[in-house]
């Protein structure tokens, strides 16, 4: 793009981001985080008649032994610029944004191009529980129960064709409801991202639709959201509403601003710094957070033969 990029909060070393703990106090943040049913379900989706979905059965494949990130961090502490660039107040400004009835379009090289009502489609093909680590460009993580299907259940309904190299993502783009559009208007939204299509079949690649045993909530990416916990956060895409298989790599949002920051792969890899900081470690965030060394792959060495 010709024109002047807006950086985004984390194009800023970490060391001179402003704190949560001096952004609020952090006893009236725990305290605003904690009230439940008040500001915490802020945004939440009204669980209505998906109640029967969950909580989903937890798959023991994916669940390691390891402790969870507190719920009211995970669901109050998101980056989702349509609404805005501050994590804190992500699930105050989504009280507008609508995501029942959900409409998804599934095309492009494929032979069964077809549309689905994202809520729908749970009931169709069932949900599970899975457990995995969940680890952000900025180098902070997060350990999240989440709630949906394999990926490759959906993929595979549409029959993709045998020169379909790739799988573009499509966030939904709603100004009226979406108040961070306008703030951002160099950005190239809608906002896209995009798998190798081995990586969008794997096992691991899960269509999120819910946490911590609910509805998946609005902040979060609802009603669907993908889950690729072996890269970066910014590539598990929030509220799909798109999704097209393609043969060439896809142009997507942040490798677009800038692809030698944000390029196409985006694996966890620990040896690979980001331009402004390392990722050699990580912040587990929380009430105390840690810090943790980081591990290639975050972890899923099961990856690893997809990049030989």
């Amino acid at each position: 793009m010709a024109n002047v990029i807006l950086k985004p909060e984390w194009h800023v070393p970490e060391k001179e981001i402003t704190p949560v703990k001096d952004y609020f106090s952090r006893r009236d943040f725990v305290k605003t985080m904690g009230l439940g049913v008040g500001l915490a379900s802020v945004g939440s989706v009204q669980a209505g008649a998906q109640a029967k979905l969950f909580p989903a059965r937890r798959n023991p494949k994916y669940n390691p032994k390891i402790a969870l990130t507190n719920k009211q961090w995970a669901t109050g502490y998101n980056n989702f610029y349509e609404f805005t660039t501050s994590k804190e107040y992500v699930r105050f400004l989504v009280g507008k944004f609508k995501t029942n009835p959900w409409q998804v379009e599934v095309s492009g090289l494929c032979n069964k191009p077809f549309k689905f009502d994202a809520h729908e489609m749970m009931q169709k093909i069932g949900l599970e529980e899975r457990v995995y680590r969940f680890r952000c460009v900025e180098a902070w993580s997060m350990i999240v129960p989440w709630t949906g299907y394999q990926l490759n259940k959906l993929l595979k309904m549409a029959e993709p064709k045998n020169d379909a190299k790739y799988v573009k993502f499509y966030t939904a783009m709603k100004p009226k409801e979406m108040p961070g559009l306008a703030r951002l208007p160099s950005y190239p939204w809608p906002y896209t991202e995009g798998l190798r299509i081995d990586e969008a079949m794997h096992q691991l690649t899960f269509m999120a639709t819910g946490i911590y045993g609910e509805a998946m909530p609005k902040q979060n990416g609802a009603p669907l959201r993908l889950v690729v916990p072996w890269k970066y956060g910014y590539k598990s895409i929030k509220s799909i509403v798109k999704i097209e298989f393609t043969n060439k790599q896809p142009d997507t949002l942040w490798n677009s601003l800038a692809p030698k920051e944000y390029p196409f792969e985006s694996n966890v890899n620990p040896a690979v710094p980001h331009p402004r900081w390392s990722q050699a470690s990580e912040r587990m965030i929380g009430p105390n957070p840690i810090r943790v060394k980081t591990v290639k792959y975050n972890g899923y060495s099961q990856v690893a033969g997809l990049y030989k």
